[in-house]
């Protein structure tokens, strides 16, 4: 009994037992999977980790899970798994991130129930597991939940065959949201990273709030068209018709949901008392939902809140969305709505495999790290004086533009996507302003010129100016369409657009602002495995990835109080910068003036390639160093390694579970043509610098042990063909069952008869290739 799997212990006890006390295989899901596994990029390399899964995930309905149940096996003792369930296990709080209430740990002898609200433990015959009413029961009096909110609690999510399932994180965000509002909350917030689905978010704790008859009226506001029409048309489809999109500041009251442009229902500035919102009543829409609120909203005294300002009482909830809570020099949505329901970050998506990771090539030019300063009395191209100063990177594009440094730019990114054989990668490159994205146009255009005569579209400047460019956008967004490939931009593609293939980022652009930095880098956190999309790539010529090490980049962001200018805040904060409203205009709404120099030759100095490590720092390294540096993160000593390679049985298991940690052998055997080492070599080799063996070297070692002089004819025959393929393809091909059916075997008779009549049956023969294993690694 003692040898029974963790298999046989669910199948024979577990599952029995919580089916004896009602539960149906409707209520529970096993081995439930709830992440995709991370994706790790090195070079062009990537591996995707497995996905974390759950023995037992036990739900009140879909979408509402009351317990986790661990199984182990009988070799532990019934309450072995508890911490794993609570989440300790690997660092990740399994519990707390699924929010389940019970957790539970079993060897299929007894149960340990951990209550999460109150932090008790006890134990359990496995008869008296608890029913599904009883669990709910106790759940809704420890929660303390009101009539208000169980009635939205209990009504379902929409869903159909075709419609999604919700990811437990998104799951989290809406059972959490819709119980907030209705306990009474009136203003709630979610932080959920760019690629992680805000809009389906909210569409589900819309529909359940009006299927609850919770709420009656809904007003979604946005500042851009494509950010309605992608939810009207998109998430938001059930629901359309009981919806309509607010035209020329027309308002019909039919309608439940109306849909608007924040800067339509507001009207113009002049229009003081007779702004379009104002046909309804204060009353009118009893949940207001704001996407995008790190913009406007945040403003006291913005055209957004002024609208938030008149659609307020003791009835209305104010719902925002965004990616980055904006907390920067005078402004602050946390103190509009609170703090965060719940946050959702790049850094979570990165590890559970939901979003894309990254990797950065930040690029120096001479003329960035020793700047420019003219020649006394030196007039610019167009014949102006250039005012005497040092100009740095920063001015660059801004206030003084070297032409050739442009050229360098769209010379050094066309050679990387020519090298990588990844010219038609959709790419953005994002510029100073719009006068900067003319001129990087051209410079791509000069680069690229065979593709771009086959199809103009090649390259194209998308921004607010250029109609043409903006006719575009939704072919950009699309993943069969070829064209336009390279965009280049400066503020118009910063957010609500989404292009899910999109490779490359291009930042020649000086950015302060740590919202505009995520919002940035959010367009290339999509993953389109279809089309080839597993990580994107991030080439910085102005140093902005700098953010990427400062703790608000994936944190809350540190609150700012101003104090009139008195007093220097003691945090960091990322101060927005004139212009930085538009895509290229002053405070005053002129064009800046600039100074052009042509006669300034500039050159690539060096570029430098980070990776995004497992902790989520960015890593300057090789191939072969981050190889070694998750070996001995592993196993620390060569002893520790030896123990693991000799008492694990298959090899092959082995080196791929160690693949899947970062350990990539066989990408540096495939790139360095090692196709004679073995990965135990290498391995060897690389960490702990012991020398390696060839694998014919090991065959011939082998042979002259005498170990094959056991074995007479055909069976030996068979041994020294399992030697070959093993020196041909690796140690995969002597673990492979199903090795005796390859073609080399047939004139054996095949399996049945090689086992049975050459090696006197099954356990023979696999002590055969055990020995042959342990004698190849001696």
């Amino acid at each position: 009994m003692g040898n029974l799997s963790e298999e046989d212990v669910k199948n024979r006890y577990i599952t029995p037992a919580i089916q004896r006390v009602g539960w149906k295989s409707t209520d529970y899901r096993m081995e439930y999977p709830y992440t995709d596994g991370r994706i790790t990029v090195i070079n062009n390399y990537t591996k995707q980790n497995s996905r974390k899964k759950i023995d037992y995930l036990l739900n009140y309905r879909e979408n509402y899970p009351l317990a986790i149940i661990e199984a182990k096996d009988l070799k532990h003792t019934y309450n072995h798994g508890i911490q794993q369930g609570i989440g300790y296990a690997e660092g990740l709080k399994h519990a707390k991130s699924l929010e389940v209430p019970f957790i539970y740990a079993t060897n299929g002898r007894s149960f340990l129930e951990h209550d999460m609200l109150t932090g008790q433990e006890r134990s359990l015959a496995m008869d008296e597991f608890p029913t599904k009413e009883a669990m709910w029961q106790r759940y809704k009096k420890e929660k303390g939940l009101s009539q208000e909110e169980l009635q939205v609690v209990e009504e379902p999510y929409y869903l159909t065959r075709e419609a999604n399932q919700p990811r437990y994180y998104q799951r989290i965000a809406i059972n959490r949201t819709v119980q907030a509002i209705a306990s009474g909350r009136q203003r709630a917030l979610l932080v959920m990273a760019t690629g992680t689905g805000k809009t389906f978010t909210a569409f589900q704790i819309v529909y359940r709030l009006l299927q609850a008859g919770f709420k009656k009226r809904v007003l979604y506001l946005a500042d851009r068209n494509i950010l309605v029409d992608q939810a009207m048309t998109g998430d938001f489809s059930p629901l359309l018709g009981k919806a309509t999109k607010v035209q020329k500041g027309k308002l019909d009251s039919s309608y439940q949901i109306h849909f608007a442009l924040y800067q339509q229902l507001a009207g113009r500035d002049e229009d003081e008392g007779h702004e379009p919102f104002r046909q309804f009543k204060p009353d009118f829409f009893d949940l207001v939902v704001i996407d995008e609120a790190h913009r406007g909203s945040a403003k006291a005294d913005s055209q957004w809140r002024k609208i938030l300002n008149y659609f307020d009482g003791p009835n209305v909830t104010h719902f925002g969305m965004t990616a980055t809570p904006k907390n920067e020099k005078g402004v602050s949505n946390i103190d509009y709505f609170g703090e965060p329901i719940y946050t959702y970050s790049l850094k979570q998506g990165i590890d559970d495999g939901f979003l894309a990771p990254y990797r950065v090539i930040r690029v120096n030019l001479d003329v960035d790290v020793t700047g420019y300063r003219p020649n006394k009395d030196e007039r610019d191209a167009n014949g102006e004086l250039i005012e005497d100063r040092e100009y740095t990177a920063s001015d660059f594009d801004r206030t003084l533009v070297i032409d050739d440094r442009t050229k360098q730019v769209a010379h050094y990114v066309s050679g990387y996507l020519k090298q990588n054989e990844a010219r038609l990668d959709k790419t953005i490159v994002f510029c100073e302003d719009i006068d900067h994205a003319n001129r990087m146009r051209m410079a791509f255009v000069n680069e690229n010129t065979d593709l771009v005569s086959h199809d103009p579209r090649y390259i194209m400047k998308i921004t607010g100016d250029d109609n043409d460019g903006k006719a575009q956008l939704s072919n950009f967004e699309d993943v069969s369409s070829k064209y336009p490939t390279i965009a280049v931009t400066s503020k118009l593609l910063t957010t609500g657009v989404n292009v899910k293939t999109c490779k490359l980022i291009v930042l020649d652009q000086s950015i302060n602002s740590m919202t505009e930095f995520k919002q940035i880098i959010g367009r290339g956190t999509r993953i389109d495995k279809a089309h080839g999309k597993e990580f994107f790539t991030i080439i910085d010529f102005k140093g902005a990835t700098r953010l990427f090490a400062d703790p608000s980049f994936d944190g809350e962001p540190d609150k700012v109080i101003e104090d009139g200018g008195n007093n220097v805040p003691s945090q960091l904060t990322y101060a927005p910068r004139s212009g930085d409203d538009g895509d290229d205009m002053g405070s005053e709404n002129k064009p800046r003036n600039k100074y052009y120099v042509k006669n300034r030759k500039v050159r690539v100095l060096n570029d430098q390639v980070e990776y995004l490590d497992a902790s989520g720092h960015l890593v300057t390294t090789s191939l072969r160093d981050y190889t070694k540096k998750n070996i001995l993160g592993q196993y620390a000593t060569l002893d520790k390694f030896l123990e693991a390679w000799h008492t694990n049985g298959n090899k092959q298991k082995l080196l791929d579970k160690m693949e899947q940690n970062g350990i990539f052998y066989q990408e540096i055997i495939n790139d360095e043509k090692l196709t004679d080492m073995d990965p135990f070599d290498l391995i060897v080799h690389l960490a702990y610098n012991q020398k390696p063996l060839s694998k014919s070297e090991r065959v011939i070692h082998l042979k002259k042990s005498g170990l094959l002089d056991k074995y007479q004819g055909a069976a030996r025959e068979i041994l020294e063909t399992l030697l070959t393929m093993y020196q041909n393809d690796g140690i995969q091909e002597l673990e492979n069952n199903q090795v005796l059916s390859l073609p080399e075997f047939e004139r054996y008779g095949g399996p049945f008869k090689i086992i049975v009549n050459l090696f006197g049956g099954k356990k023979q023969y696999q002590d055969a290739v055990f020995e042959l294993k342990e004698k190849i690694y001696n």
